[in-house]
């Protein structure tokens, strides 16, 4: 075992002390706007979870473009936070930009009615991903949510079933974890909850099959939701083979299975699905394919569309829970075209991909040469670094991992050094726009980082 360097408290909470006052001296305008905020906004933003961000409030924004973008004070940017995959195709991609102007010039934002960009974007989700049928929402939360209920419609069975330590947006269901003696409890942080998760769910752990035919054996649950990697709690990866045991154990026991690409489309243009040749009924992806237009949607297997498409009664279609008045409108669409047709396109992930390479392999150095006992993670264009000196197999030990003192640091050192991570934990996601130099500039704060840290 090598043998670390271990890390001084009472030295991180010293410079967290200084990264503070750093912060606060450099954004007067932004603390201004703030706190003004707090007289309209809950807590002062307009989203309770910008709360998380790392300076005691939150930067404003003034422009933005490609991997860059400009607070209110003048201080620019790298981006590797990109709205956490929402700007993933670089923020105002000059071709989605062009094709909203267009939109919205003479042809309508929204109507109830389809346009011809529907049925490309229809073909085109076909071709990436695999899957027949394509449904539109506003959101992949709402995608979700419309799967799930056609699920249970389709199988006549109450329960779903998710990863512990999943994300799948704001469904109800998914916020669920499994307490010590395996009961599923809701989720700490779980605001509200209509009903016990337990009713609803079953959970299990990540790469643990055994755990997974267990809960299936039931026999009661209509579908598994899954990302096939985790990534909101950190990236954890599949162990070989374990997609392909979900997929024979779903279908042994008669549970259809949602594949939530809305971060894994990091892996590639097909998203983890494509790259890894996955089997799902049901695929569901968000906010990236729309350039930061609000957008989801979900696609079916030629077998289970056809299903559905005979249960479902036109007469009730718009009181059925599944729907919305602006799902599949055409701006969104509109918006989808262009960024997957002209941005997010194969060259774009054959640089995206490498540049995430030099990122992760930046880190590891930093990592390995200050005897760190920590590791860096990626996922196609997308890595992170955790706290643990092997990667871990589950949610759960990621989570018992997590340090968010220690988290909120490294977020806010790089951040002082105009260098913007993700609140939540410190990912970074890479666009079409973003260059060599925007990496190796994390790559020197993030060391510079380890040096006062470890000293």
């Amino acid at each position: 075992m090598p043998e670390y360097r271990s890390l001084d408290r009472n030295r991180l909470h010293d410079l967290m002390d200084r990264e503070i006052r750093r912060f606060r001296d450099d954004h007067p305008r932004s603390l201004a706007l703030f706190e003004r905020a707090t007289g309209s906004l809950l807590a002062g933003v307009p989203m309770n979870w910008m709360v998380k961000w790392a300076g005691g409030f939150p930067i404003f924004v003034e422009t933005a473009a490609g991997a860059h973008f400009t607070d209110v004070e003048g201080h620019e940017y790298i981006d590797f936070c990109l709205g956490d995959t929402g700007a993933m195709a670089g923020h105002g991609a000059p071709a989605t930009v062009a094709a909203v102007e267009r939109q919205i010039h003479g042809r309508g934002i929204t109507h109830m009615l389809p346009t011809e960009d529907a049925v490309w974007c229809g073909e085109e989700l076909q071709r990436r991903f695999g899957l027949e049928y394509w449904q539109f929402t506003l959101t992949a939360t709402d995608a979700n949510r419309f799967a799930i209920r056609l699920a249970r419609m389709v199988t006549g069975r109450p329960k779903i079933a998710v990863h512990d330590f999943c994300y799948h947006g704001s469904v109800d269901e998914t916020i669920a974890t499994l307490a010590p003696d395996g009961r599923v409890v809701e989720r700490e942080g779980n605001m509200g909850p209509p009903v016990d998760p337990a009713e609803t769910t079953r959970v299990v752990p990540y790469n643990d099959l055994p755990a997974l035919e267990a809960a299936l054996a039931h026999r009661d649950v209509a579908v598994l939701l899954i990302e096939p990697a985790l990534t909101n709690i950190g990236i954890v990866l599949p162990d070989p083979g374990y997609l392909e045991g979900v997929r024979e154990l779903t279908r042994r026991y008669g549970t259809l299975l949602i594949i939530d690409e809305t971060h894994t489309i990091c892996a590639g243009p097909g998203g983890y699905t494509r790259a890894c040749g996955l089997d799902p009924d049901i695929l569901v992806i968000g906010k990236t394919i729309g350039g930061g237009i609000p957008v989801g949607t979900y696609g079916f297997s030629a077998e289970l569309g056809d299903r559905i498409n005979t249960m479902l009664e036109p007469d009730n279609s718009d009181v059925g829970g599944v729907g919305g008045t602006l799902a599949g409108y055409a701006l969104s669409l509109a918006a989808v075209r262009a960024t997957l047709g002209e941005v997010l396109t194969e060259a774009a992930f054959e640089r995206m991909i490498p540049l995430a390479e030099r990122w992760t392999a930046g880190v590891a150095d930093a990592i390995h040469e200050r005897n760190v006992p920590w590791h860096v993670t990626r996922l196609g264009c997308r890595a992170e670094y955790h706290f643990l000196p092997e990667p871990p197999r589950d949610g759960a030990a990621q989570w018992a991992a997590s340090d968010p003192e220690l988290e909120r640091f490294l977020h806010l050192y790089v951040m002082n050094r105009r260098v913007l991570m993700t609140p939540f934990h410190n990912m970074a996601l890479m666009s079409p726009a973003t260059t060599e130099a925007d990496v190796d500039a994390h790559t020197v704060a993030f060391a510079s980082a380890l040096d006062e840290l470890f000293a």
